[in-house]
């Protein structure tokens, strides 16, 4: 089943194999793919879909070092040079469109961060001038939030003038669209907080502007209920999450992907949740066919796999012959040049089409 075909939207996926968004930190700093993004994706073009890493949709979406944006007509250049490259090797591939929200730090992009409220996250993050406790960040006014979802589908529309196939939100792992769902950081008493309805009405009135922007069978989104991850408390996750849900599932978003592992309960629920497309990312498997077993036995469409598509340009081929896999090497993960980056081999295959191994 990993390896049959999926329809998403108006594509036609050859399996049922993702390859997650990761950041990789090798963007120049003017926020333009390096010269290196293009044979990246490429070398990753047989995966059934590919999540590019976190854009930024405007420059208050910046948190790391060296990220790409989609907000510049050079930037939008840059990532049609990759787009361009992974349709000519037969790929398929959206943007996911992430803005950092509280993490982030002036050291990197020259402003303080903003967030739903001035809440700082007890963590660090890494600068040119080492790791930095992240700030208190700025609180967005409401107009300041209204100009933010104009940014997401302003970013949308230059992602399909530089050839994606369509956006993935990131609505996960404590970035700005999930501030606002979370009950310790959203704050807010505008119309932007408070209930439960108000402190989803950020990500869905996102979701709305860019399904205006783009079209609805070009959009997804990414959510990581109740995984605390970068000090995002959610003990009210099983209200919060239906609820997104059920508003999205109005907007008819072409996928949900979801973030397993926060909540035994919504993992067990997300099929009957959403009625689209589901993609499932299980960062507990121990080995991707693992995953890929479990979830499509549970109703998921597709899988997400990260690190062994990091590590594995050719992944389905990989798995589909039960061949070994390379490992990935953490150290070499972000930044820095093509080493941990294009540099993972292929397999060698006989001429009778099996795996050269050794």
């Amino acid at each position: 089943m990993p390896f049959s075909a999926f329809e998403l939207g108006r594509l036609q996926l050859p399996s049922r194999l993702v390859m997650a968004p990761m950041t990789r930190s090798r963007a120049y700093v003017d926020g333009i793919p390096s010269s290196l993004t293009a044979l990246y994706y490429a070398q990753r073009a047989s995966a059934g879909l590919i999540v590019t890493e976190g854009i930024q949709p405007s420059p208050a979406g910046k948190g790391y070092m060296n990220t790409p944006g989609l907000h510049t007509d050079e930037q939008v250049a840059g990532w049609r040079e990759v787009t361009d490259a992974v349709h000519a090797a037969g790929g398929r591939i959206f943007a996911q469109l992430m803005h950092a929200g509280r993490i982030g730090h002036p050291d990197n992009t020259g402003t303080l961060p903003v967030a739903p409220s001035a809440v700082p996250a007890a963590e660090q993050i890494f600068t040119p001038n080492g790791m930095q406790d992240l700030p208190v960040p700025v609180e967005l006014t409401t107009a300041e939030v209204e100009a933010t979802v104009q940014d997401f589908a302003d970013a949308a529309r230059r992602a399909v003038d530089a050839g994606f196939d369509g956006v993935e939100l990131h609505g996960a792992n404590g970035y700005l669209i999930h501030q606002f769902l979370s009950q310790n950081v959203n704050l807010r008493d505008d119309r932007f907080g408070g209930s439960v309805e108000g402190r989803i009405r950020f990500a869905v009135e996102t979701a709305r502007a860019v399904v205006e922007a783009i079209g609805a069978d070009r959009v997804g989104i990414r959510i990581s209920p109740a995984t605390g991850v970068q000090g995002i408390v959610e003990d009210d996750a099983h209200v919060v999450y239906p609820a997104l849900l059920s508003a999205l599932a109005e907007l008819d978003l072409v996928y949900v992907h979801h973030l397993a592992g926060g909540s035994e309960e919504i993992d067990g629920r997300i099929r009957d949740l959403w009625p689209n497309a589901l993609i499932v990312n299980d960062p507990s498997a121990a080995h991707p066919a693992e995953a890929a077993d479990r979830w499509l036995g549970r109703g998921a469409d597709l899988v997400a796999l990260g690190k062994y598509f990091l590590a594995n340009p050719d992944l389905p081929l990989r798995l589909r012959l039960g061949a070994p896999l390379n490992e990935p090497d953490f150290s070499t993960a972000f930044g820095g040049d093509h080493r941990g980056y294009t540099d993972y081999p292929a397999l060698s295959l006989h001429p009778a089409g099996e795996p050269a191994l050794g």
